[in-house]
């Protein structure tokens, strides 16, 4: 059993802010799928579920807020008793360049708050994280203004094309081992100089 988590926090004022793209990921994939998100109390999510080759996997979309989003994630990992290595988590990277995507592992939280919950809820960062960079390194604005804000149409289209890159991210995640997957996601962005 796979889980894959997109991080955002939940709200029609937080729609299309930069700390969402977890969630516009998670959203892609359901309408990929053709599923409909189920909100789960238990869990504090909205998750839907699917086969791939086999294997299970549940995505969620933690309804915590980012700071809380380790709640959610150590409640279904429990239920579930999912190894952590099992997990991806998909987020947004301050300090990335806008577009560019990266895969890594048993890695720190960078600063993220999100991470650092998930972190500090199942007690190990020994799970997967797909990052798409958000700004970059020569922002001039406040962190939480920069993650809190909307993309302008210019970089929404610089996000609709990563998106469509990686629209095969759950059957790699399930078929593929951590260096295959990074070999594939990482290698992205010098084929196209996002």
């Amino acid at each position: 059993m796979k889980l894959v988590v997109g991080l955002g926090n939940p709200g029609k004022e937080y729609e299309n802010t930069r700390h969402n793209i977890g969630y516009e990921l998670a959203d892609m994939f359901a309408k990929k799928y053709d599923c409909s998100f189920r909100t789960e109390r238990k869990f504090e999510a909205d998750i839907f579920d699917i086969n791939i080759n086999g294997e299970k996997v549940i995505v969620a979309k933690p309804l915590t807020y980012m700071n809380l989003s380790g709640n959610a994630v150590k409640k279904i990992v429990d239920f579930y008793n999912i190894n952590s290595q099992d997990i991806l988590i998909m987020h947004d990277d301050l300090d990335m360049v806008l577009g560019k995507i990266k895969v890594v592992n048993n890695s720190s939280s960078g600063g993220h708050n999100g991470l650092k919950s998930i972190t500090k809820a199942i007690q190990t960062r020994d799970y997967v994280r797909f990052k798409i960079g958000i700004y970059g390194k020569d922002r001039m604005i406040d962190a939480i203004d920069c993650v809190l804000g909307k993309f302008s149409k210019e970089q929404r289209e610089v996000l609709d094309e990563v998106y469509a890159k990686v629209g095969n991210l759950l059957e790699d995640f399930v078929n593929c081992d951590i260096a295959r997957l990074k070999q594939i996601y990482n290698c992205m962005n010098k084929k196209n100089d996002l």
